[in-house]
């Protein structure tokens, strides 16, 4: 089916009480698995395209192949660019088709965010496309490099709002961008009072480092859109070195590639259960 928008799938997912996944993406073979462990769920999907992956794959690349992988599947699924600072991009990237994109001025002053943010959802708007955005910061950026946590604070987020309207909202709640473990403190007190003062989806970031009790609980509230990225990378990484010490003659590349991303299948089901978005496509 053709593309959707964030809000397809967020809105009724803010409504219903559950939450959207927004996977990472880096190369064809892991978008192509994200896409068949949502289909076998029969949930919607939002692949995402960060900062590496349009390094890796450029942007012309990283739309289209989610467009082929959304044109020959039954589900939603929503072209995100992920964690985009530079605004030029991220006008590129509505130009080339991305139906949702996030502008990150998480690193600026608030004024200068309010103000960058207002001006892409303004040409966002124009073009039929979602914008979310981000007020407080999460710890470490989306590649793992050092920055400082600064938790959002609801009154200052419910300000950013009024002045934006964003289509979602991330805010800092105690995760960061690439850890290695489920060991993330989520301030439950603030994912209470941010839900209670904002009328927004939210978005939660640096989820690979959640608990799987806390991810069933947060999807309950306002967060209608949870990223995962990390853990995609490990288990297919991990599962490549299992492959090949097993198999240490393996010369196939597409053998081992297809193989490895079946790990990337099971992980894209369970995050999937955990979240409640099973059944909702």
């Amino acid at each position: 089916m053709p593309l959707v928008n964030l809000n397809d799938v967020l809105v009724p997912a803010y409504n219903g009480g559950y939450a959207v996944p927004g996977f990472n993406f880096h190369t064809y073979e892991d978008a192509k698995a994200i896409v068949k462990g949502a289909e076998l769920l029969k949930s919607p999907v939002i692949l995402m395209a960060s900062g590496s992956c349009i390094r890796h794959l450029g942007l012309d690349l990283s739309i289209e192949i989610v467009k082929f992988l959304a044109k020959n599947t039954s589900i939603p699924v929503v072209a995100h660019l992920d964690h985009a600072t530079d605004i030029n991009l991220i006008l590129q990237a509505m130009t080339k088709g991305f139906t949702s994109v996030m502008y990150d001025g998480s690193l600026l002053d608030i004024e200068e965010n309010i103000k960058n943010t207002k001006f892409v959802v303004k040409v966002a708007r124009a073009l039929g496309i979602n914008v979310e955005a981000e007020i407080g910061r999460v710890g470490k950026s989306e590649e793992g490099k050092e920055a400082k946590e600064i938790l959002t604070d609801p009154e200052i987020a419910e300000s950013f709002f009024d002045a934006t309207q964003v289509d979602a909202l991330a805010v800092a709640v105690g995760t960061a961008h690439a850890m290695q473990k489920q060991e993330a403190n989520i301030r439950f007190d603030l994912v209470e009072k941010l839900s209670n003062i904002l009328n927004v989806p939210l978005v939660l970031h640096g989820s690979s480092g959640v608990k799987n009790e806390d991810l069933i609980r947060i999807s309950k509230t306002k967060f209608s859109k949870v990223n995962i990225g990390t853990i995609l990378k490990t288990v297919y990484m991990e599962k490549i070195r299992e492959i090949l010490k097993d198999n240490p003659e393996l010369r196939d590349q597409i053998k081992l590639l297809e193989s490895a991303a079946n790990a990337v299948v099971e992980t894209v089901k369970e995050k999937i259960r955990l979240l409640g978005s099973d059944n909702k496509a």
